[in-house]
């Protein structure tokens, strides 16, 4: 299992491999802003000690909500998120606290990854690694979203995702098993 210092700098890498360098990545990239804080906020979330950690936890709520309202980019610190996490674009992203997301994905602007369905349907997503999610699409429900998959942009996912594919549309359907080779 990777440390804070560790996940950090694997999201810092997969940012500069998308072309940033170190001061455009750190004062310019809102992306990378929300991802940081939130990785801050995760670690604190996970201490052992209640009062340090009841007290770190307030001003990392604070800091999140200056995030986002600075970026738009909602991370909850509950959240789970693997390493190599890159958020492409600024704003309108919001990620339900009980999401799981695997290692080495890409989220464009616009994505909701969030809570849906009735009585034992409802739930939250698990996504696998090395998925692309593209611009404004939901993905939502219990589900699972297998590792490789590419989600076309303005799709709503609201049906578990086999691994190696690629979907698009309201609601999404399998358009190729081609996944996400090339688009992370």
């Amino acid at each position: 299992m990777m440390n804070l210092f560790q996940l950090i700098y694997s999201d810092y890498t997969k940012y500069k491999k998308y072309g940033g360098n170190f001061i455009s990545i750190l004062f310019f990239t809102q992306g990378f802003w929300a991802v940081f804080q939130y990785r801050i906020a995760h670690f604190v979330s996970l201490l052992k000690f209640p009062v340090v950690k009841d007290i770190l936890g307030v001003l990392c709520l604070i800091w999140q909500k200056c995030i986002e309202i600075l970026t738009g980019i909602c991370i909850p610190a509950s959240a789970k998120i693997g390493h190599s996490f890159y958020i492409g674009h600024f704003g309108g992203i919001i990620i339900n606290a009980n999401v799981v997301i695997g290692n080495n994905c890409n989220i464009s602007q616009g994505v909701t990854i969030g809570v849906s369905g009735l009585n034992e349907n409802r739930g939250v997503p698990t996504i696998g690694n090395n998925v692309y999610l593209g611009a404004n699409c939901v993905v939502a429900g219990n589900i699972s979203v297998g590792s490789n998959v590419v989600v076309s942009a303005c799709s709503l996912v609201t049906r578990d995702v086999e691994p190696n594919s690629v979907v698009s549309g309201v609601p999404a359907v399998k358009i190729s098993s081609k996944g996400s080779k090339g688009y992370i």
